[in-house]
């Protein structure tokens, strides 16, 4: 290891440090091509979510008062497919790399994935996940070095807002109001159920997520039935000024093939245009079963960049 690691000053990321965070992550999104930005503010939302002890489940390793490299992790609370995922995030400034950080990083956020998989699901095997960027990212040697390979890649798709909008949705849909909350939990849960690696969302994480200062609720819409069950839906964020984010897109089994997803997605579309939006963004899984990125293609949306996401899986301890 290069004796340059022992200079680092390693310490976990906190509310007082996420301005350094946010630079970081930021600088990262534009030199690895990956356009994942962030503020601060938005960040700071992170260290609170459900689940997550910032003091064990994050490090930052500053130099000369530089924040040159950060790491996190989150450790599912449900099984998927018998196994706990452990998702671990971070990187190491451009300038800074090829001196062994990000194999620290490594060592210790898989350490700690181990450490918490065991104390929320003992017994059972971790799935170890990370993002491997785009093609030539300079992660995926180290990454394949450790014994992680690619097992699913997701296309990130954009649209231009205007652009050519959609029409008016013919079918009915209403834009989300917070008494949705839980029917939108309910419906997502299932249409998810048969999405490969998805995990129930629990009630503390769905009201978390749309607590978050970066939900849109006046762009996300629905589709009930007569009943009043939500169908359909999706959920907008915006983490960039002037850039949408469609977080969530789904139907319930049960209504599948009836273009409820489809006109929820065109009311937030033209929704998007009245607040002033400049662009849209999704991202889907190259592998999704259920027409969705003929759907989003069909709408306008056309793919931007491809990532890779790599695993590992360790056995039960």
């Amino acid at each position: 290891m290069d004796t340059t690691v022992t200079t680092v000053d390693w310490q976990p990321l906190s509310v007082e440090t996420v301005a350094d965070w946010a630079e970081l992550t930021n600088l990262l999104a534009v030199v690895d091509g990956t356009e994942e930005f962030y503020d601060a503010d938005a960040l700071a939302e992170e260290l609170r979510e459900p689940g997550l002890d910032p003091r064990l489940d994050t490090i930052g390793a500053w130099r000369d008062g530089t924040l040159v490299g950060f790491g996190q992790l989150r450790v599912s609370f449900g099984l998927v497919d018998g196994r706990a995922r452990a998702e671990i995030y971070g990187g190491v400034r451009p300038d800074q790399r090829r001196q062994g950080l990000g194999t620290v990083l490594m060592d210790r956020m898989e350490a700690r994935a181990r450490e918490l998989a065991g104390q929320r699901h003992p017994g059972v095997p971790v799935l170890l996940r990370v993002a491997g960027g785009i093609e030539g990212a300079s992660v995926r040697p180290m990454l394949e070095r450790r014994g992680y390979a690619v097992v699913r890649y997701y296309h990130e798709m954009a649209r231009p807002i205007p652009g050519v909008l959609p029409p008016e949705p013919e079918l009915p849909v209403r834009r989300y109001s917070a008494e949705l909350a839980e029917l939108v939990r309910l419906a997502h849960n299932d249409a998810f159920s048969t999405h490969w690696g998805s995990i129930p969302m629990t009630a503390e994480q769905w009201q978390n997520m749309l607590a978050s200062r970066t939900f849109r609720p006046d762009c996300s819409f629905v589709s009930l039935d007569d009943a009043g069950e939500v169908q359909a839906y999706v959920l907008v964020c915006q983490w960039v000024a002037g850039e949408a984010w469609v977080q969530l897109v789904g139907t319930r089994q049960r209504a599948r093939g009836a273009g409820l997803a489809r006109a929820c997605l065109a009311a937030a579309v033209r929704a998007m245009a009245e607040q002033g939006y400049a662009s849209a963004g999704l991202g889907v899984d190259s592998q999704n079963s259920s027409g969705a990125g003929a759907l989003y293609a069909s709408l306008g949306f056309g793919v931007q960049r491809v990532i890779a996401h790599y695993a590992r899986e360790e056995p039960a301890r």
